[in-house]
Protein backbone atom coordinates (compact mmCIF):
# COMPACT_ATOMS: atom_id res chain seq x y z
CA UNK A 1 0.00 0.00 0.00
CA UNK A 2 2.99 2.38 0.76
CA UNK A 3 4.62 1.38 -2.06
CA UNK A 4 1.76 2.40 -4.31
CA UNK A 5 0.68 5.68 -2.73
CA UNK A 6 4.88 6.56 -3.23
CA UNK A 7 4.56 5.79 -6.95
CA UNK A 8 1.39 8.15 -7.75
CA UNK A 9 3.45 11.47 -6.94
CA UNK A 10 6.20 10.32 -9.11
CA UNK A 11 3.60 10.29 -12.45
CA UNK A 12 2.21 13.35 -11.12
CA UNK A 13 5.79 14.78 -11.38
CA UNK A 14 6.23 12.89 -14.70
CA UNK A 15 3.30 14.44 -16.03
CA UNK A 16 4.06 17.71 -14.85
CA UNK A 17 7.33 17.40 -16.47
CA UNK A 18 5.94 16.37 -19.88
CA UNK A 19 3.55 19.20 -19.70
CA UNK A 20 5.97 21.71 -18.88
CA UNK A 21 8.44 20.67 -22.24
CA UNK A 22 5.22 20.45 -24.46
CA UNK A 23 4.83 23.82 -23.01
CA UNK A 24 8.29 25.31 -23.61
CA UNK A 25 8.37 23.43 -27.06
CA UNK A 26 5.16 24.93 -28.30
CA UNK A 27 6.72 28.48 -27.02
CA UNK A 28 10.02 27.76 -28.52
CA UNK A 29 7.99 27.35 -31.87
CA UNK A 30 6.73 29.94 -31.38
CA UNK A 31 9.68 31.97 -30.63
CA UNK A 32 11.36 30.39 -33.62
CA UNK A 33 8.60 30.95 -36.25
CA UNK A 34 8.19 34.58 -34.99
CA UNK A 35 12.07 34.93 -36.07
CA UNK A 36 11.70 32.85 -38.90
CA UNK A 37 9.27 35.00 -40.75
CA UNK A 38 11.39 38.15 -41.62
CA UNK A 39 13.91 35.44 -43.01
CA UNK A 40 11.69 33.94 -44.89
CA UNK A 41 10.04 37.01 -46.11
CA UNK A 42 13.52 38.20 -47.12
CA UNK A 43 14.48 35.24 -48.80
CA UNK A 44 11.58 34.86 -50.68
CA UNK A 45 11.42 38.27 -51.89
CA UNK A 46 15.17 37.62 -52.87
CA UNK A 47 14.36 34.54 -54.73
CA UNK A 48 11.37 37.08 -56.54
CA UNK A 49 12.97 39.34 -57.27
CA UNK A 50 15.74 37.86 -58.98
CA UNK A 51 13.77 35.59 -60.85
CA UNK A 52 11.92 37.66 -62.38
CA UNK A 53 14.66 40.83 -62.53
CA UNK A 54 11.48 42.94 -60.78
CA UNK A 55 10.85 44.22 -57.82
CA UNK A 56 8.24 42.10 -55.10
CA UNK A 57 5.96 42.83 -52.42
CA UNK A 58 3.95 41.05 -50.03
CA UNK A 59 1.19 42.03 -48.00
CA UNK A 60 0.97 39.90 -45.26
CA UNK A 61 3.10 36.59 -44.62
CA UNK A 62 2.91 34.22 -41.83
CA UNK A 63 5.24 30.95 -40.85
CA UNK A 64 3.90 27.91 -38.67
CA UNK A 65 6.45 25.60 -37.73
CA UNK A 66 3.50 22.82 -36.38
CA UNK A 67 3.85 20.29 -39.74
CA UNK A 68 7.49 21.16 -41.25
CA UNK A 69 7.58 24.76 -42.48
CA UNK A 70 4.16 26.30 -43.66
CA UNK A 71 4.33 29.25 -45.43
CA UNK A 72 0.90 31.57 -45.99
CA UNK A 73 0.36 35.03 -47.13
CA UNK A 74 -1.60 37.26 -48.80
CA UNK A 75 -1.12 40.15 -51.80
CA UNK A 76 2.05 39.18 -53.56
CA UNK A 77 2.51 41.67 -56.11
CA UNK A 78 5.67 41.41 -58.83
CA UNK A 79 6.34 44.72 -60.74
CA UNK A 80 8.47 44.00 -64.13
CA UNK A 81 11.12 46.52 -64.31
CA UNK A 82 9.64 48.21 -61.44
CA UNK A 83 7.24 49.66 -64.07
CA UNK A 84 4.24 51.60 -62.47
CA UNK A 85 2.84 52.37 -65.98
CA UNK A 86 1.35 49.21 -66.26
CA UNK A 87 -0.22 46.53 -64.56
CA UNK A 88 2.28 44.19 -62.26
CA UNK A 89 3.59 41.02 -63.89
CA UNK A 90 2.29 39.04 -61.21
CA UNK A 91 -0.41 39.77 -58.81
CA UNK A 92 -1.79 36.94 -55.99
CA UNK A 93 -4.42 37.22 -53.91
CA UNK A 94 -3.48 34.62 -51.30
CA UNK A 95 -1.04 31.95 -51.14
CA UNK A 96 0.32 29.07 -49.08
CA UNK A 97 3.45 26.69 -49.65
CA UNK A 98 5.25 23.45 -47.23
CA UNK A 99 8.74 22.37 -47.02
CA UNK A 100 10.51 20.10 -45.11
CA UNK A 101 12.51 21.61 -41.57
CA UNK A 102 15.29 21.41 -43.66
CA UNK A 103 14.53 23.37 -46.98
CA UNK A 104 15.90 26.43 -45.97
CA UNK A 105 19.48 25.15 -45.48
CA UNK A 106 21.86 24.67 -48.71
CA UNK A 107 20.56 24.69 -52.46
CA UNK A 108 17.97 24.47 -53.81
CA UNK A 109 15.42 25.27 -51.61
CA UNK A 110 12.77 22.31 -51.92
CA UNK A 111 9.11 23.08 -51.61
CA UNK A 112 6.55 20.02 -52.01
CA UNK A 113 3.41 22.33 -52.37
CA UNK A 114 2.17 25.52 -53.76
CA UNK A 115 -1.10 26.84 -53.96
CA UNK A 116 -2.56 30.25 -54.97
CA UNK A 117 -5.54 31.44 -55.12
CA UNK A 118 -6.35 34.37 -57.60
CA UNK A 119 -3.06 34.71 -59.94
CA UNK A 120 -2.82 37.46 -62.25
CA UNK A 121 -0.29 37.56 -64.59
CA UNK A 122 -0.07 40.34 -66.91
CA UNK A 123 2.86 40.02 -70.00
CA UNK A 124 3.77 43.45 -70.93
CA UNK A 125 4.44 44.36 -74.74
CA UNK A 126 7.71 43.07 -75.85
CA UNK A 127 10.69 46.30 -75.70
CA UNK A 128 8.55 48.27 -73.50
CA UNK A 129 11.10 48.02 -70.16
CA UNK A 130 12.11 51.11 -67.79
CA UNK A 131 15.49 52.47 -68.61
CA UNK A 132 18.25 52.70 -65.79
CA UNK A 133 20.54 49.78 -64.18
CA UNK A 134 18.70 47.11 -62.81
CA UNK A 135 19.29 46.00 -59.00
CA UNK A 136 21.31 43.24 -58.69
CA UNK A 137 19.64 40.56 -56.02
CA UNK A 138 20.89 37.97 -54.43
CA UNK A 139 19.49 34.47 -56.90
CA UNK A 140 18.00 31.80 -54.30
CA UNK A 141 17.03 28.37 -56.38
CA UNK A 142 13.74 26.85 -55.96
CA UNK A 143 12.20 23.84 -56.82
CA UNK A 144 8.53 23.41 -56.26
CA UNK A 145 7.18 19.99 -56.28
CA UNK A 146 3.73 21.01 -57.21
CA UNK A 147 2.16 24.49 -58.10
CA UNK A 148 -1.67 24.80 -58.02
CA UNK A 149 -3.66 27.52 -58.77
CA UNK A 150 -7.16 28.23 -59.10
CA UNK A 151 -8.95 31.03 -60.70
CA UNK A 152 -6.23 32.43 -62.50
CA UNK A 153 -5.76 34.85 -65.33
CA UNK A 154 -3.07 35.49 -68.12
CA UNK A 155 -3.12 38.65 -69.56
CA UNK A 156 -1.75 39.25 -73.26
CA UNK A 157 -0.86 43.33 -73.29
CA UNK A 158 -0.67 45.11 -76.39
CA UNK A 159 1.81 47.87 -77.39
CA UNK A 160 -1.67 49.93 -78.67
CA UNK A 161 -3.18 51.11 -75.06
CA UNK A 162 -5.94 52.00 -77.27
CA UNK A 163 -6.52 47.58 -78.26
CA UNK A 164 -7.90 45.55 -75.82
CA UNK A 165 -6.26 43.32 -73.97
CA UNK A 166 -6.14 39.40 -75.02
CA UNK A 167 -7.13 37.45 -72.00
CA UNK A 168 -6.89 34.30 -70.62
CA UNK A 169 -9.00 33.16 -67.50
CA UNK A 170 -7.64 29.84 -66.31
CA UNK A 171 -9.89 28.30 -63.31
CA UNK A 172 -7.58 25.42 -62.35
CA UNK A 173 -3.47 24.62 -62.89
CA UNK A 174 -1.63 22.52 -61.56
CA UNK A 175 2.39 22.28 -62.36
CA UNK A 176 5.24 19.86 -61.69
CA UNK A 177 8.92 20.57 -60.80
CA UNK A 178 8.55 24.08 -61.37
CA UNK A 179 12.33 26.45 -61.10
CA UNK A 180 15.92 26.35 -62.23
CA UNK A 181 15.45 27.56 -65.24
CA UNK A 182 14.19 24.51 -67.38
CA UNK A 183 10.17 24.26 -68.84
CA UNK A 184 7.98 22.75 -66.44
CA UNK A 185 4.87 20.33 -67.47
CA UNK A 186 1.28 21.75 -66.89
CA UNK A 187 -2.19 20.50 -67.15
CA UNK A 188 -5.17 23.34 -66.82
CA UNK A 189 -8.53 23.31 -67.65
CA UNK A 190 -10.29 26.71 -68.48
CA UNK A 191 -13.96 28.09 -68.92
CA UNK A 192 -13.74 29.57 -72.64
CA UNK A 193 -16.09 33.02 -72.68
CA UNK A 194 -17.45 32.92 -76.44
CA UNK A 195 -18.45 30.61 -77.13
CA UNK A 196 -19.15 29.15 -73.92
CA UNK A 197 -17.55 25.77 -73.43
CA UNK A 198 -14.67 23.53 -71.11
CA UNK A 199 -10.86 23.33 -72.63
CA UNK A 200 -8.88 21.56 -70.95
CA UNK A 201 -5.13 21.25 -71.71
CA UNK A 202 -1.76 20.23 -70.77
CA UNK A 203 2.47 20.41 -72.20
CA UNK A 204 5.07 22.79 -71.31
CA UNK A 205 5.87 25.84 -70.13
CA UNK A 206 8.76 27.89 -69.22
CA UNK A 207 11.79 28.00 -68.60
CA UNK A 208 10.54 32.23 -67.51
CA UNK A 209 12.49 34.69 -69.50
CA UNK A 210 12.63 37.82 -67.18
CA UNK A 211 13.91 40.35 -69.79
CA UNK A 212 11.05 39.52 -71.80
CA UNK A 213 8.29 37.88 -70.50
CA UNK A 214 6.52 37.28 -73.95
CA UNK A 215 8.82 35.19 -75.03
CA UNK A 216 8.28 32.62 -72.66
CA UNK A 217 8.03 29.53 -74.70
CA UNK A 218 5.22 27.06 -74.66
CA UNK A 219 3.92 23.69 -76.01
CA UNK A 220 0.97 21.69 -75.52
CA UNK A 221 -2.25 20.21 -76.71
CA UNK A 222 -5.93 20.64 -75.67
CA UNK A 223 -9.43 19.90 -76.00
CA UNK A 224 -12.37 21.81 -76.45
CA UNK A 225 -15.88 20.31 -75.70
CA UNK A 226 -19.69 21.42 -75.59
CA UNK A 227 -18.89 24.79 -77.22
CA UNK A 228 -22.41 26.20 -77.95
CA UNK A 229 -22.26 28.54 -80.84
CA UNK A 230 -25.66 29.91 -80.32
CA UNK A 231 -23.92 33.13 -78.46
CA UNK A 232 -23.53 34.33 -81.83
CA UNK A 233 -26.97 35.57 -83.25
CA UNK A 234 -27.83 33.96 -86.55
CA UNK A 235 -26.31 30.32 -86.32
CA UNK A 236 -26.51 27.34 -83.91
CA UNK A 237 -24.69 24.27 -83.16
CA UNK A 238 -22.28 22.11 -80.49
CA UNK A 239 -18.90 22.69 -81.37
CA UNK A 240 -15.75 20.70 -79.87
CA UNK A 241 -12.07 20.93 -80.95
CA UNK A 242 -9.08 19.69 -80.74
CA UNK A 243 -5.26 20.38 -81.36
CA UNK A 244 -2.24 22.10 -80.30
CA UNK A 245 -0.07 25.21 -79.70
CA UNK A 246 2.91 26.37 -78.92
CA UNK A 247 5.89 29.12 -79.40
CA UNK A 248 6.13 31.84 -77.14
CA UNK A 249 3.73 33.99 -75.04
CA UNK A 250 3.40 36.67 -77.84
CA UNK A 251 3.42 34.70 -80.80
CA UNK A 252 1.25 31.37 -80.35
CA UNK A 253 0.79 29.18 -83.28
CA UNK A 254 -2.35 27.29 -82.90
CA UNK A 255 -3.24 23.68 -85.16
CA UNK A 256 -5.87 21.76 -85.12
CA UNK A 257 -9.73 20.50 -86.25
CA UNK A 258 -13.08 21.46 -85.27
CA UNK A 259 -16.42 19.19 -85.23
CA UNK A 260 -19.78 20.39 -85.23
CA UNK A 261 -22.30 18.12 -86.07
CA UNK A 262 -25.34 20.39 -86.35
CA UNK A 263 -24.18 22.95 -87.57
CA UNK A 264 -27.32 25.48 -88.97
CA UNK A 265 -27.85 29.43 -90.55
CA UNK A 266 -31.09 30.55 -88.33
CA UNK A 267 -31.98 32.02 -91.97
CA UNK A 268 -32.18 28.49 -93.07
CA UNK A 269 -32.61 25.80 -90.26
CA UNK A 270 -31.40 23.45 -91.93
CA UNK A 271 -28.85 21.31 -89.99
CA UNK A 272 -25.43 20.46 -91.56
CA UNK A 273 -21.84 18.14 -90.17
CA UNK A 274 -19.07 21.03 -90.41
CA UNK A 275 -15.53 19.95 -90.19
CA UNK A 276 -12.71 22.58 -90.15
CA UNK A 277 -9.06 22.16 -90.23
CA UNK A 278 -6.86 25.34 -89.25
CA UNK A 279 -3.62 26.91 -88.69
CA UNK A 280 -3.54 30.33 -86.74
CA UNK A 281 -1.36 32.60 -84.89
CA UNK A 282 -2.35 34.41 -82.17
CA UNK A 283 -0.48 37.70 -81.91
CA UNK A 284 -0.05 38.42 -78.08
CA UNK A 285 1.23 42.30 -79.39
CA UNK A 286 -2.43 43.20 -80.34
CA UNK A 287 -4.35 40.08 -79.51
CA UNK A 288 -5.25 39.50 -83.61
CA UNK A 289 -5.88 35.70 -84.13
CA UNK A 290 -4.30 34.80 -88.34
CA UNK A 291 -5.92 32.68 -89.82
CA UNK A 292 -3.57 30.44 -92.46
CA UNK A 293 -5.78 28.37 -93.51
CA UNK A 294 -9.12 27.42 -92.28
CA UNK A 295 -10.15 24.59 -94.65
CA UNK A 296 -14.35 24.10 -93.99
CA UNK A 297 -15.89 21.42 -94.94
CA UNK A 298 -19.77 20.23 -95.48
CA UNK A 299 -21.76 18.03 -97.45
CA UNK A 300 -19.54 17.76 -100.63
CA UNK A 301 -18.20 21.42 -100.19
CA UNK A 302 -14.43 22.53 -99.49
CA UNK A 303 -13.80 26.16 -98.41
CA UNK A 304 -10.75 27.76 -98.05
CA UNK A 305 -10.63 30.67 -96.21
CA UNK A 306 -7.31 32.99 -94.82
CA UNK A 307 -7.74 36.06 -92.94
CA UNK A 308 -7.65 37.07 -89.78
CA UNK A 309 -10.11 38.14 -86.03
CA UNK A 310 -8.52 41.48 -85.83
CA UNK A 311 -9.34 44.85 -83.52
CA UNK A 312 -12.77 45.91 -85.18
CA UNK A 313 -11.71 49.66 -87.80
CA UNK A 314 -14.65 51.49 -85.35
CA UNK A 315 -16.00 50.40 -82.03
CA UNK A 316 -15.25 47.51 -79.79
CA UNK A 317 -14.87 44.19 -80.27
CA UNK A 318 -13.14 42.14 -83.26
CA UNK A 319 -13.83 41.68 -86.83
CA UNK A 320 -13.39 38.46 -88.82
CA UNK A 321 -11.87 39.04 -92.33
CA UNK A 322 -11.60 36.23 -94.85
CA UNK A 323 -10.22 35.42 -98.34
CA UNK A 324 -12.81 32.24 -99.21
CA UNK A 325 -12.26 30.37 -102.19
CA UNK A 326 -13.25 27.12 -103.26
CA UNK A 327 -12.93 25.03 -106.73
CA UNK A 328 -14.60 22.13 -105.09
CA UNK A 329 -17.91 22.92 -104.10
CA UNK A 330 -21.52 22.24 -105.11
CA UNK A 331 -24.63 25.06 -105.05
CA UNK A 332 -26.63 22.32 -103.34
CA UNK A 333 -24.69 22.88 -100.61
CA UNK A 334 -24.71 26.21 -100.00
CA UNK A 335 -27.99 27.00 -100.83
CA UNK A 336 -28.87 24.83 -98.37
CA UNK A 337 -27.08 26.67 -95.79
CA UNK A 338 -29.04 29.64 -97.33
CA UNK A 339 -32.64 28.75 -98.44
CA UNK A 340 -35.87 27.40 -96.56
CA UNK A 341 -37.15 25.03 -98.88
CA UNK A 342 -36.27 21.70 -98.18
CA UNK A 343 -35.28 21.04 -101.66
CA UNK A 344 -32.51 23.24 -103.29
CA UNK A 345 -33.95 25.55 -106.37
CA UNK A 346 -31.01 24.62 -108.44
CA UNK A 347 -27.46 22.06 -108.16
CA UNK A 348 -24.39 22.55 -109.91
CA UNK A 349 -20.60 22.57 -109.35
CA UNK A 350 -19.12 26.01 -108.00
CA UNK A 351 -16.16 27.75 -108.12
CA UNK A 352 -16.40 30.97 -106.04
CA UNK A 353 -14.21 33.50 -104.47
CA UNK A 354 -15.46 36.18 -102.49
CA UNK A 355 -14.02 38.62 -99.13
CA UNK A 356 -16.11 38.18 -96.31
CA UNK A 357 -16.08 40.23 -93.47
CA UNK A 358 -18.04 40.22 -90.22
CA UNK A 359 -17.72 43.07 -88.39
CA UNK A 360 -19.29 42.78 -84.51
CA UNK A 361 -22.46 43.53 -83.58
CA UNK A 362 -25.74 42.54 -81.77
CA UNK A 363 -27.42 42.05 -84.81
CA UNK A 364 -27.95 38.31 -86.58
CA UNK A 365 -25.02 36.80 -88.58
CA UNK A 366 -26.76 37.31 -91.96
CA UNK A 367 -27.70 40.85 -91.28
CA UNK A 368 -24.19 41.59 -90.49
CA UNK A 369 -22.25 39.47 -93.12
CA UNK A 370 -20.58 41.24 -95.87
CA UNK A 371 -19.39 39.79 -99.35
CA UNK A 372 -18.55 40.66 -102.55
CA UNK A 373 -17.24 38.46 -104.64
CA UNK A 374 -17.73 36.30 -108.34
CA UNK A 375 -18.76 32.76 -108.82
CA UNK A 376 -19.03 30.22 -111.87
CA UNK A 377 -21.46 27.25 -112.07
CA UNK A 378 -20.54 24.50 -113.94
CA UNK A 379 -23.71 21.78 -115.32
CA UNK A 380 -26.06 23.90 -113.39
CA UNK A 381 -29.54 22.35 -112.79
CA UNK A 382 -32.62 23.80 -111.75
CA UNK A 383 -34.81 21.40 -109.88
CA UNK A 384 -38.33 22.86 -110.58
CA UNK A 385 -39.46 20.95 -113.71
CA UNK A 386 -41.49 23.74 -114.85
CA UNK A 387 -38.86 26.08 -114.94
CA UNK A 388 -36.42 23.24 -116.79
CA UNK A 389 -39.19 23.28 -119.04
CA UNK A 390 -39.25 27.34 -119.48
CA UNK A 391 -35.71 27.64 -120.16
CA UNK A 392 -35.59 24.49 -122.83
CA UNK A 393 -38.69 26.48 -124.74
CA UNK A 394 -36.47 29.41 -124.38
CA UNK A 395 -33.19 26.99 -126.08
CA UNK A 396 -36.00 26.31 -129.46
CA UNK A 397 -36.64 29.50 -129.85
CA UNK A 398 -33.24 30.99 -129.42
CA UNK A 399 -32.52 28.55 -132.26
CA UNK A 400 -35.42 29.30 -134.18
CA UNK A 401 -36.69 25.94 -133.48
CA UNK A 402 -39.68 26.57 -131.32
CA UNK A 403 -41.91 23.20 -132.34
CA UNK A 404 -38.71 20.89 -132.12
CA UNK A 405 -38.89 18.84 -128.79
CA UNK A 406 -35.80 17.27 -129.64
CA UNK A 407 -34.32 21.04 -129.50
CA UNK A 408 -33.39 22.87 -126.21
CA UNK A 409 -31.07 22.40 -123.85
CA UNK A 410 -30.23 22.93 -119.76
CA UNK A 411 -28.04 25.85 -118.35
CA UNK A 412 -24.84 26.21 -119.03
CA UNK A 413 -22.00 28.84 -118.18
CA UNK A 414 -23.56 30.37 -115.56
CA UNK A 415 -21.65 33.16 -113.81
CA UNK A 416 -21.50 36.37 -112.60
CA UNK A 417 -20.54 38.87 -109.36
CA UNK A 418 -22.42 40.06 -106.16
CA UNK A 419 -22.30 41.68 -102.91
CA UNK A 420 -23.98 41.04 -100.08
CA UNK A 421 -25.29 43.79 -97.41
CA UNK A 422 -28.12 43.99 -94.69
CA UNK A 423 -29.29 40.07 -95.80
CA UNK A 424 -29.40 41.22 -99.70
CA UNK A 425 -27.46 40.44 -102.20
CA UNK A 426 -27.05 42.27 -105.21
CA UNK A 427 -25.96 40.00 -108.32
CA UNK A 428 -23.56 41.77 -110.76
CA UNK A 429 -23.08 40.78 -114.82
CA UNK A 430 -25.28 37.72 -113.43
CA UNK A 431 -25.14 35.16 -116.80
CA UNK A 432 -25.94 31.95 -118.31
CA UNK A 433 -26.72 30.40 -121.12
CA UNK A 434 -28.83 27.74 -123.26
CA UNK A 435 -28.22 26.26 -126.67
CA UNK A 436 -29.47 29.64 -128.95
CA UNK A 437 -30.11 31.90 -126.25
CA UNK A 438 -28.43 33.62 -123.53
CA UNK A 439 -29.09 35.70 -120.64
CA UNK A 440 -27.29 38.52 -118.43
CA UNK A 441 -29.01 40.41 -115.94
CA UNK A 442 -28.62 42.62 -112.59
CA UNK A 443 -30.69 42.81 -109.72
CA UNK A 444 -30.59 41.00 -106.11
CA UNK A 445 -32.39 38.59 -103.83
CA UNK A 446 -33.64 38.92 -100.00
CA UNK A 447 -31.95 36.08 -97.93
CA UNK A 448 -35.09 36.67 -95.32
CA UNK A 449 -38.28 37.61 -97.78
CA UNK A 450 -36.80 35.29 -101.13
CA UNK A 451 -37.80 38.33 -103.52
CA UNK A 452 -37.00 38.61 -106.71
CA UNK A 453 -35.85 41.36 -108.82
CA UNK A 454 -33.95 41.31 -111.78
CA UNK A 455 -33.64 43.01 -115.26
CA UNK A 456 -31.67 42.25 -117.81
CA UNK A 457 -31.20 41.57 -121.78
CA UNK A 458 -32.13 38.16 -123.47
CA UNK A 459 -29.98 37.82 -126.67
CA UNK A 460 -31.28 35.10 -129.28
CA UNK A 461 -29.52 33.26 -132.32
CA UNK A 462 -32.94 33.51 -134.25
CA UNK A 463 -34.61 36.62 -135.11
CA UNK A 464 -37.87 37.28 -133.31
CA UNK A 465 -40.09 35.94 -135.86
CA UNK A 466 -38.67 32.82 -135.75
CA UNK A 467 -39.35 32.59 -132.16
CA UNK A 468 -42.66 31.88 -133.21
CA UNK A 469 -44.90 29.57 -135.39
CA UNK A 470 -47.46 29.94 -137.81
CA UNK A 471 -49.81 33.22 -137.66
CA UNK A 472 -47.89 34.58 -135.10
CA UNK A 473 -44.72 34.36 -137.06
CA UNK A 474 -46.07 36.38 -139.69
CA UNK A 475 -47.00 38.90 -137.28
CA UNK A 476 -43.71 39.39 -136.61
CA UNK A 477 -41.39 39.68 -139.36
CA UNK A 478 -42.17 43.06 -139.71
CA UNK A 479 -40.36 43.34 -136.06
CA UNK A 480 -37.34 41.81 -136.60
CA UNK A 481 -35.28 44.61 -137.79
CA UNK A 482 -36.01 46.67 -134.64
CA UNK A 483 -34.23 43.64 -132.33
CA UNK A 484 -31.35 42.99 -134.43
CA UNK A 485 -28.33 44.30 -133.08
CA UNK A 486 -24.84 42.36 -133.98
CA UNK A 487 -26.45 39.80 -135.35
CA UNK A 488 -28.76 38.41 -132.47
CA UNK A 489 -32.40 39.59 -131.12
CA UNK A 490 -31.99 41.60 -128.04
CA UNK A 491 -34.88 41.95 -125.93
CA UNK A 492 -35.53 43.40 -122.18
CA UNK A 493 -36.33 40.92 -119.74
CA UNK A 494 -37.48 41.21 -116.11
CA UNK A 495 -37.54 38.10 -113.22
CA UNK A 496 -39.71 38.89 -110.26
CA UNK A 497 -42.00 37.47 -107.78
CA UNK A 498 -40.47 35.01 -105.26
CA UNK A 499 -38.23 32.11 -105.15
CA UNK A 500 -40.88 29.68 -105.24
CA UNK A 501 -42.79 31.79 -107.90
CA UNK A 502 -40.82 33.33 -110.15
CA UNK A 503 -42.14 35.76 -112.90
CA UNK A 504 -40.77 36.09 -116.29
CA UNK A 505 -41.76 38.36 -118.65
CA UNK A 506 -40.71 41.24 -121.60
CA UNK A 507 -39.22 44.38 -119.86
CA UNK A 508 -39.90 47.32 -122.03
CA UNK A 509 -40.09 50.14 -119.94
CA UNK A 510 -36.80 49.43 -118.39
CA UNK A 511 -35.13 49.57 -121.74
CA UNK A 512 -33.44 52.18 -121.00
CA UNK A 513 -31.68 50.16 -118.45
CA UNK A 514 -29.87 48.04 -121.00
CA UNK A 515 -26.21 49.00 -120.68
CA UNK A 516 -26.95 48.57 -116.70
CA UNK A 517 -27.98 45.29 -117.13
CA UNK A 518 -25.33 44.45 -119.43
CA UNK A 519 -22.05 46.15 -117.58
CA UNK A 520 -23.74 45.89 -114.49
CA UNK A 521 -22.32 49.29 -113.53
Amino acid sequence: MMGNREAKPVWRRLLWVIAGLVLLAGIGIAVIATHLTPIVRARALDMLRSRFDSEAEIGDLQVSLLHGIAVSGKRLVVRHHGRTDVPPLLEIAEFSGEMGWLSLIGKPWHIRQVSLQGLSIHIPPKGKRMEGPRKKHRDIPVIVDELVSDNAELDLIPSNPDKPVHQFLIHHLVMHSVGLGHSAPFKASLTNAVPPGEITTEGHFGPWQPQEPGQTPLSAKYTFNEADLGVFRGISGILSSEGKFGGILENIDVDGQTTTPDFALSIAGHRVMLKTDFEATVDGTNGDTLLHPVIAQFLNTTLICNGGVVKAYKGPGREIVLDVKTDHARLEDLLRLAVKSERPPMTGAVHLSTKFDLPPGQGEIVDRLKLDGKFGIGAAEFTDAGIRGKLEALSRRGQGKPKDEDAGSAISELKGSFVLRNGQISFRDLTFGVTGATVQLAGTYGLRDEKLDFHGTLRLQAKLSQTMGGFKSFLLKPFDPFFRKNGMTVLPIKVTGTRDQPSFGLDFHHKKDEGKGETGE
